[in-house]
């Protein structure tokens, strides 16, 4: 276990950290500090610290009323991968998805996050769609634990 440090997004700071995180990963959909206000109510926003510095960020969107299947999404900056910090906010989030009531879990990638998706492949994933969001040139890949 390393000294990494993961809480939950409290507070300007946090959220310009988060924001920071999501949008240096997927530049194709660039989320204003407003919009991130609004996901940490519907879903469960954490960051990562290895002391005072910034490794990466999770989304955990809970599982819907009709279905018992989350989204968790663990995101790390380029500098930081390939030191188990990925594994170690994985961990935290699909503990927090199950916490939540989720038996199916399923996470996001977009397909030129080639580390991402290695990631995911590699703890189980398998992919069961691509699409594009209108103006995008690049696909998001949904995929889902087997």
């Amino acid at each position: 276990m390393s000294d990494l440090r993961i809480e939950q997004v409290d507070g300007d700071a946090s959220l310009k950290d988060w924001q920071y995180v999501h949008n240096l990963i997927i530049p194709t959909h660039f989320l204003s500090l407003d919009e991130v206000r609004e996901r940490v109510r519907r879903n469960h926003l954490e960051i990562a610290y290895l002391g005072d510095v910034l490794v990466g960020c999770s989304t955990v969107r809970p599982p819907t009323d009709d279905a018992s299947t989350a989204t968790v999404i663990a995101r790390v900056l380029p500098a930081h991968r390939g030191q188990g910090f990925g594994e170690e906010i994985y961990e935290r989030g699909l503990a927090q998805a199950r916490k939540l009531g989720a038996d199916v879990i399923e996470t996001c990638v977009l397909a030129s996050n080639l580390d991402g998706l290695r990631f995911a492949q590699k703890h189980g994933f398998v992919e069961i769609e691509r699409y594009l969001l209108p103006g995008d040139s690049v696909p998001y890949i949904d995929l889902r634990l087997a």
